[in-house]
């Protein structure tokens, strides 16, 4: 079974610009997300959840990266405005029963459309990028700690005569740092303007 990706619309009336749009699926069962960059703002269609946010009720971004089981490259928008719920948009959807589709192209040009009309509405929202820092500075304590027990661990195979234990080990370590390392490099805690989207975040 497959499911539909991301697609550009049209204003169905005659010679009206086209309206930016992204969807996505956020679980395999459930309804699609769908959010349009209109004039009056932005519209969203969330399950049984729909309405418009005017561009200067948002009252703040944060974007980050946000890996998950079957896609390990996945990239998320919160938003955060007056009278509506947070709003989420996911660089990727799911497309089958075992698989999730990045949507990258997608994801950065309707992003960058809409920072560009946040701005030219004059609205004034906070741009946060990367983890929430009282998250973000202990995990990379936690991060750390457990690399350098990893290690001690394999050295202590090693010398100990155990070199198949090591060896699994010293891949579980390696495995480790790098996809620690992703997360905690593209969410290192910050601000960005309108104008300068955190292309990391933004791919």
């Amino acid at each position: 079974m497959e499911l539909s990706q991301s697609k550009t619309a049209v204003d169905e009336a005659p010679g009206a610009a086209p309206v930016p749009e992204y969807t996505y699926r956020p679980s395999l069962l459930g309804a699609p997300f769908t959010f349009r960059l209109t004039e009056q703002g932005l519209a969203y269609q969330a399950g049984r959840r729909s309405g418009v946010v005017p561009y200067r009720d948002i009252g703040r971004i944060r974007l980050s990266f946000k890996p998950a089981s079957m896609q390990s490259r996945r990239f998320l928008a919160e938003i955060w405005a007056g009278g509506a719920p947070k709003l989420q948009i996911v660089s990727s959807t799911w497309k089958s029963m075992m698989e999730q589709v990045r949507q990258d192209k997608d994801y950065s040009a309707f992003l960058t459309e809409l920072h560009r009309r946040l701005a030219a509405a004059g609205a004034a929202p906070r741009y946060e990028r990367g983890s929430v820092p009282l998250l973000y500075w202990p995990g990379i304590v936690l991060f750390a700690a457990v690399g350098l027990a990893l290690a001690a661990l394999a050295v202590r195979g090693l010398q100990s005569g155990t070199y198949a234990g090591a060896a699994f080990v010293a891949a579980f370590l390696a495995l480790f740092l790098w996809q620690g390392g992703n997360f905690f490099r593209f969410n290192k805690p910050g601000l960005y303007r309108a104008d300068d989207l955190p292309r990391d975040l933004v791919p």
